[in-house]
């Protein structure tokens, strides 16, 4: 069950705390070895008396669709659906949550407001026959490279080794759409800093898959604005990779404005793709509300193993779904014996406490008084964190971390943040 990175139980004096590591919704086997070894790593860098113990339940116990999708209709030809939710454009997450949908969208909004000078009677202000300037910038897009950001280990390290097989092809897409639309066009500053957005953005997007196939990368905000600082300060613009007001102010909403309408009309049209690519996630949770059984059964055998290794105090860390479970479990009227401590890390289970759609716990009912200490991690921007103080006083902790991500990466990137570890060491039981 049990998973070393650089410890030995023996070195150790024969006893060490064990964390069990229960995954959240939509995670199989593949993904979840990425996030158990970010565990393994970040509590690793911060207390190294931790055993890190797997508790997958996602392919055994998890959502599919068992008839191949045939309750999806198919879409009827007609009219498109519109929409016209905007982000707040004094948000510095807005732009960050366009280019999630359209990594291309701010580039081409600058490009818009270029063109609209050129048509104003602004010059171009290059000679004939020099190079135009922005065939530069595109030149440079080809030839970007992170050879200089890595060295520092744990999530940085990691998330270039994720961008760098596809840093090529999206520098070359925005070297394209840099040509394409820019080309001809007058001077203007702050191009460097939205073409080195645009090319992390792509770079994420293709190493999640067209399609979203591979779990979301878990992306620390910090470690994003050094890669985006690193390729801006390539590109010929400031090192750091921040907004410049004028660059986030607006241009999300904006382009938002052109873009919403023909998004919701080709969700329609994609619909089954949509649907089934979605059922890891959205089907793992409707399954647990009437088979969670299994789930809660596949963390119990976790812990009574460990348990029964006699290794020491045993932790439960859940993400997401997985803290519900455990919630659930805990509040059995025979929980498993020996959890010293449980971490739930942006878990919904305060939230269904409050909605009384827990499993094993009524709304208004206490916490068992054997339940253990609870730790609970959320970040404010994250909509799938709850804080539970104040729905069980005196009997949880909740934790803030700001991974500075948008949502829904916020909801993935909690294991990629190392201030996580950090708060968390002192609080593990020795």
């Amino acid at each position: 069950m049990g998973s070393w990175s650089r410890w030995d139980l023996d070195d150790l004096g024969g006893s060490v705390t064990s964390v069990v590591f229960v995954h959240g919704t939509g995670v199989r086997a593949k993904s979840y070895e990425k996030s158990f070894a970010r565990v393994v790593s970040g509590l690793g860098r911060v207390r190294a008396d931790i055993r890190v113990v797997r508790c997958l339940w996602g392919e055994r116990h998890g959502a599919s669709l068992g008839l191949d999708g045939v309750s999806i209709p198919v879409r009827a030809k007609g009219r498109g659906v519109g929409g016209d939710e905007l982000l707040d454009e004094d948000d510095p997450l807005a732009v960050w949550a366009l280019l999630e949908v359209d990594p291309l969208a701010e580039l081409r909004e600058f490009a818009a407001a270029a063109k609209a000078r050129r048509g104003q009677g602004v010059r171009a202000g290059f000679a004939p026959g020099r190079q135009d300037p922005w065939q530069v910038v595109a030149g440079t897009a080809r030839g970007l490279s992170l050879e200089a950001v890595t060295g520092g280990g744990g999530s940085l390290d990691a998330l270039v080794s994720d961008l760098a097989p596809h840093l090529g092809t999206a520098g070359g897409r925005v070297a394209q759409e840099i040509s394409r639309s820019l080309g001809g066009t007058p001077p203007a500053d702050g191009i460097e800093p939205i073409a080195a957005r645009a090319v992390y953005a792509l770079a994420v997007q293709r190493a999640e898959g067209p399609h979203g196939d591979e779990e979301p990368l878990a992306v620390d905000g910090a470690d994003r604005d050094t890669v985006v600082g690193a390729l801006t300060a390539q590109l010929g613009g400031a090192g750091r990779g921040g907004f410049a007001a004028r660059a986030a102010k607006g241009v999300a909403v904006r382009a938002l404005n052109s873009y919403l309408s023909p998004l919701s009309s080709l969700a329609h049209t994609f619909r089954g793709g949509i649907t089934k690519g979605s059922v890891p996630a959205s089907g793992d949770i409707l399954r647990y509300q009437v088979r969670g059984a299994g789930v809660r059964a596949a963390i119990r055998e976790a812990v009574r193993a460990e348990i029964a290794s006699g290794s020491g105090p045993v932790v439960l860390l859940a993400h997401s779904l997985g803290g519900i479970a455990c919630v659930d479990l805990l509040a059995e009227p025979d929980p498993p014996a020996g959890v010293d401590l449980l971490v739930t890390v942006g878990s919904q289970a305060p939230f269904l406490y409050e909605l009384d759609a827990l499993t094993a716990l009524r709304r208004g009912e206490p916490l068992p008084g054997a339940f253990p200490r609870w730790i609970n991690v959320y970040d404010e921007q994250d909509l799938l964190g709850f804080v539970g103080e104040k729905v069980f006083p005196d009997r949880v902790t909740d934790l803030r971390v700001n991974t500075r991500q948008p949502f829904p990466r916020a909801h993935t990137s909690y294991f990629a943040h190392q201030r996580l570890y950090e708060l968390l060491a002192p609080e593990l039981p020795k």
